[in-house]
């Protein structure tokens, strides 16, 4: 697709994966808006960027509801979903606990299908969308204390490929992005350390995936793909 005016939502576009999508499209000329749920945050990166920020929470209906509102009034239309903000908490399994299972999943899955389904609205009607669902090299492997984040990934790829099935009669192209570990605020926002060096990927690989992929000629689209880093050390 030609990117040139293109209208782009970004979930979890102050920081991090989802900044760095959203500087990419920007730079392609697109119209991007932004969600996060730091408002100070977000009207910080909206302005470096250029940038309609919607200040939300992914995981709560009447945000993602009110989110669209938002996005059709000011644009009038929509033509990618980013669907990137996510959490993780990782504990054992003994010392899992059901509230911290519970907000992961409200986020990183129901978030992520509520905002889904309001794009798929308006693109079945115009036949035809782009909908990129940042997921993680998580979710093709498990790991120890993963079952929170990892599940949600797992279900995350689960539900991309039912949209895939669903909505390709329609014209509209659902693709998966696979980050391995990226240097980003995420492990500290979660309580974890990152060792960091030039090695690792940064935000900036990810977003060239993302643009790569939608910009490939509306005849086609990547399905799913994953990004590693090409000899990382820790």
């Amino acid at each position: 697709m030609n990117l040139t005016n293109a209208v782009a939502l970004i979930t979890g576009g102050s920081s991090g994966i989802g900044f760095a999508i959203a500087k990419s499209l920007t730079e392609a000329r697109a119209r991007v808006a932004i969600t996060g749920r730091d408002g100070k945050k977000l009207e910080q990166a909206a302005k470096a960027l250029g940038a309609f920020p919607v200040q939300a929470d992914a995981a709560v209906e009447a945000d993602v509801l009110r989110t669209y509102a938002a996005v059709m009034k000011e644009f009038g239309d929509l033509d990618i979903l980013i669907n990137n903000a996510g959490i993780g908490t990782f504990k054992t399994l003994v010392d899992m606990d059901t509230a911290g299972f519970e907000r992961v999943f409200a986020t990183n899955v129901t978030g992520v299908m509520m905002m889904g389904r309001e794009a798929a609205k308006i693109f079945v009607a115009r036949d035809r969308g782009n909908i990129v669902n940042i997921c993680s090299t998580a979710g093709l492997r498990g790991a120890p204390t993963g079952t929170a984040y990892y599940a949600s990934k797992f279900a995350v790829r689960g539900m991309t490929e039912c949209w895939r099935g669903e909505l390709r009669k329609h014209n509209i192209r659902v693709m998966l992005v696979n980050p391995s570990e990226v240097v980003t605020d995420f492990f500290a926002a979660n309580g974890l350390t990152q060792k960091v060096n030039e090695s690792k990927l940064r935000g900036e690989e990810i977003a060239h995936a993302v643009r790569a992929a939608l910009e490939m000629d509306d005849r086609g689209f990547i399905p799913e793909l994953s990004v590693f880093a090409t000899n990382p050390v820790d």
